[in-house]
């Protein structure tokens, strides 16, 4: 447990310091908007709690092996996922690589 407590508090730091730089702002910004969007557009379209929409628009653009149990069912869905997975990944891994960036300079001083 105190791992995990030690971990959260070098992820706040990073987080900090991260966004003074802008193009973390940017990236970060990016992603919400993005999130936001899959959220609202599986919940309108796919009928899902808003909860579930949130969590599939998120868990379905970090690289991870965990399964959802959902899946878009129409094909209007279904090509909204391959656009919002290839536009959504690659922002998701830049703001990864960004806040890792942010946590080794911290660690760093």
């Amino acid at each position: 447990m105190l791992s995990v407590i030690l971990s959260f508090k070098r992820l706040l730091k990073g987080l900090y310091h991260g966004v003074k730089e802008p193009q973390f702002i940017s990236i970060i910004t990016t992603v919400a908007l993005i999130v936001l969007s899959g959220t609202l557009f599986y919940s309108r379209y796919e009928g899902w709690t808003k909860i579930d929409a949130f969590y599939f628009a998120v868990v379905s653009l970090i690289p991870t092996g965990v399964e959802t149990n959902l899946a878009p069912s129409t094909t209007g869905t279904k090509l909204f996922t391959v656009l919002y997975l290839i536009i959504g990944t690659g922002l998701m891994l830049a703001l990864l690589v960004n806040l890792g960036r942010a946590i080794i300079k911290e660690d760093d001083k």
